[in-house]
């Protein structure tokens, strides 16, 4: 995709939902039904909870119960979504130079690792997959 203008919140959910499609069959069948939502910024609760100074420092979060927590008794209060944050990813992709979808893509593979409990090693070698 190449942009005449900065990608919009539209934009980047539209690139978020192809990255899905386009990430390892494992896990996207493990997380199905999750919503992947794009924002602008994170609000000024995520930033003070997760001690970050910047709004810039965070480019997308898992929200919900990590599949190493759940039980088949509890009830989530809410349900598990991927939240983007367009800002910080066009700041990163700015500075960068990557491509905008593989970045996209990194980051969704990046929250889902976090769903699974993943290592940061295991989750740079989804990445560098496809």
């Amino acid at each position: 995709m190449r942009f005449n203008h900065p990608p919009s919140i539209e934009d980047l959910q539209e690139m978020a939902e192809t990255a899905f499609s386009a990430i390892p069959e494992e896990l996207r069948n493990a997380v199905q039904g999750t919503a992947i939502l794009v924002e602008d910024l994170p609000d000024e609760e995520t930033l003070e909870a997760l001690e970050l100074q910047h709004p810039w420092e965070l480019t997308g979060l898992y929200r919900g119960v990590p599949l190493t927590e759940k039980t088949h008794l509890g009830v989530p209060a809410e349900p598990d979504t991927i939240l983007l944050y367009r800002e910080p990813i066009l700041v990163e992709w700015i500075e960068t130079g990557e491509d905008l979808f593989r970045l996209v893509r990194n980051v969704l593979i990046h929250e889902i690792g976090h769903h699974f409990g993943f290592s940061d090693e295991e989750i740079a070698r989804l990445e560098g997959e496809g």
